[in-house]
């Protein structure tokens, strides 16, 4: 369980870092003057319409078929206790970014035009302009979107199971652990595998505590940096 502890938090850190920077990116692409802007938002949207246990089963298929196959020779990133985590990273970024994108588009839009405006006939590049007005004036959105990819992340289920189901075993002091096994999976063996519903309801309550915890830290933080915006 304290396994399953820290290989979330390494995941939700990384996690949070690449749905939102992916997102971000996406967002300040969608809200540009490029052509076929509105099909790109459908486009990067749509896998966030998959569910992630059906989501988990293709892209477990693409990394033990089709990768292996593309590159001669190679194992399946699944074989590796490390590339594994990196696999459920790269679903997990492609499937929630689009979702994330949205918001941001959202929060892009509203900054006022008249600023912009004003920004740019002070002779301000698009850098400057993206740094000191926009990002500061969608300080809101962005504890909104550090907080949604936190929490989905740290519950993170469904990919996990799909794709490794928490494989492949790592030796750790001597004992073997499941390298990839989340909390939300531990707790879910623990209480439909092993049939210990008692100990699983244990570790559901200290997970929902500590995601609390984690949860009110994190946007107390973001207020006070909104504040400093």
């Amino acid at each position: 369980y304290v396994y399953s502890f820290v290989v979330t938090f390494i995941y939700t850190v990384i996690n949070m870092l690449s749905v939102n920077i992916v997102a971000f990116a996406l967002a300040l692409l969608c809200t540009s003057k490029v052509k076929g802007r509105n099909f790109y938002r459908a486009a990067y949207f749509i896998p966030n319409l998959i569910g992630g246990i059906v989501l988990g089963y293709v892209w477990q298929f693409i990394f033990n078929k089709v990768a292996v196959s593309v590159i001669s020779g190679s194992v399946s990133m699944l074989t590796n206790p490390n590339l594994a985590l990196v696999a459920i990273l790269i679903v997990s970024t492609w499937q929630y970014a689009g979702y994330i994108m949205m918001i941001y588009v959202t929060g892009l839009q509203s900054v006022p035009k008249d600023i912009l405006e004003a920004s740019n006939v002070d002779g301000a590049n698009t850098l400057q302009t993206l740094l000191k007005i926009k990002v500061p004036m969608i300080a809101n959105t962005f504890t909104i979107c550090i907080f949604l990819t936190l929490v989905n992340s740290f519950k993170q289920f469904d990919l996990n199971l799909a794709i490794t189901n928490g494989a492949p075993t790592r030796i750790l002091s001597g004992k073997p652990v499941q390298s990839t096994e989340f909390l939300a999976l531990n707790i879910y063996n623990t209480a439909i595998g092993k049939n210990q519903y008692a100990l699983g309801q244990t570790k559901a309550v200290i997970f929902f505590i500590i995601l609390a915890i984690v949860s009110l830290t994190q946007v107390t933080i973001s207020k006070k940096k909104e504040v400093e915006m």
